[in-house]
């Protein structure tokens, strides 16, 4: 999928396509998430972390390769630490990553806004997390009752955001 064909899309028309969908082979995150980054539509295969208020891995996977992924944290929907700021955002965007998702908070609001990237999350804190190396890369999440899993793609828009075990085709 190329950048140009990956702004082509539209969350709702693979809705319609996918609405008696019973195989999970499809999902729908809930409306719970914010937009943060700079852009508001974005898509790509998922790399995943599952995380409590500890982005060591957050903070090495974006300073990894992104090629075009988007990467999805299980933060256990924490309000209480961010685990991605404005260093970690620059990072990613330096890195080609297409978006990342959080389920749990973000910091540092101006400097997310003006980042090329999709950013999702549930809320902003200005509390960083502690680093103690802890965590699980490369797992099935949970993102609010949704499972995703690392190689799913994630396509989000204005209307939402979706979830599939395969590329689904765009226009």
């Amino acid at each position: 999928m190329t950048a140009r064909t990956a702004l082509q899309f539209s969350t709702c028309d693979f809705c319609d396509t996918y609405k008696s969908n019973e195989a999970e082979h499809f999902r729908v995150l809930p409306p719970v998430f914010k937009d943060y980054g700079r852009h508001l539509k974005f898509a790509g295969q998922v790399m995943t972390v599952k995380c409590y208020e500890d982005n060591s891995l957050v903070k090495k996977a974006v300073e990894s390769a992104g090629a075009g992924r988007v990467l999805v944290v299980d933060g256990a929907g924490s309000l209480r630490r961010a685990l991605l700021g404005g260093n970690l955002a620059a990072a990613a965007e330096r890195n080609g990553w297409a978006g990342i998702v959080i389920n749990g908070c973000v910091r540092d609001a101006a400097e997310l806004a003006v980042t090329a990237l999709g950013i999702r999350a549930l809320a902003l804190h200005p509390m960083p997390t502690l680093r103690a190396d802890q965590g699980q890369q490369g797992v099935a999440v949970f993102i609010q009752g949704v499972c995703v899993r690392p190689g799913d793609w994630l396509y989000a828009d204005a209307d939402g955001m979706v979830v599939c075990a395969e590329a689904l085709h765009v226009s």
